[in-house]
């Protein structure tokens, strides 16, 4: 099936390993890597951040082989998780950017275009988020006020 915001038809995509347990070579304990996690994510990295972080510079593969949970559980767990999921924050931030460009260059119709695509995603995901309890009921998304979100 087609995508819906572009032209692509693919379905590629890495492959997470088969075998749940921790490679051999590994050396890392579950309680050392929740620390490079929180420490991490004291710095004011997003869990994607922490995760690339892990894999380059700590040899942790997946993290959740070795602690057995998910890095934003993780994050949870220790109460510094992000207020607004990671994906969603991306795509508002990407909206300000595009609204910023558009105050500079009005005749712009891509953008406005653009605009209007990913600001549609940003609603589409904010009902998911909702229904699923993962933001509040009442939380709104508007331009005029979004800057303050990401900020």
């Amino acid at each position: 099936m087609g995508r819906m915001y572009g032209n692509g038809k693919g379905i590629s995509g890495s492959a997470l390993p088969y075998k749940r347990s921790p490679p051999s070579w590994c050396k890392k304990t579950p309680e050392e890597v929740k620390e490079i996690i929180c420490k991490l994510a004291r710095k004011g990295l997003k869990p994607s951040q922490i995760g690339i972080l892990l894999r380059d510079d700590h040899a942790v593969p997946l993290s959740r082989t070795i602690t057995g949970s998910k890095i934003l559980r993780i994050l949870k767990a220790a109460g510094l998780a992000p207020e607004i999921p990671e994906d969603l924050y991306s795509l508002i931030k990407k909206a300000i950017s595009v609204r910023k460009h558009l105050e500079r260059n009005r005749k712009d119709k891509d953008a406005k275009f653009r605009l209007v695509l990913v600001e549609s995603k940003v609603h589409r995901l904010a009902r998911y988020y909702k229904s699923t309890r993962q933001l509040p009921a009442t939380w709104k998304y508007e331009a005029n006020t979004a800057s303050t979100l990401v900020s």
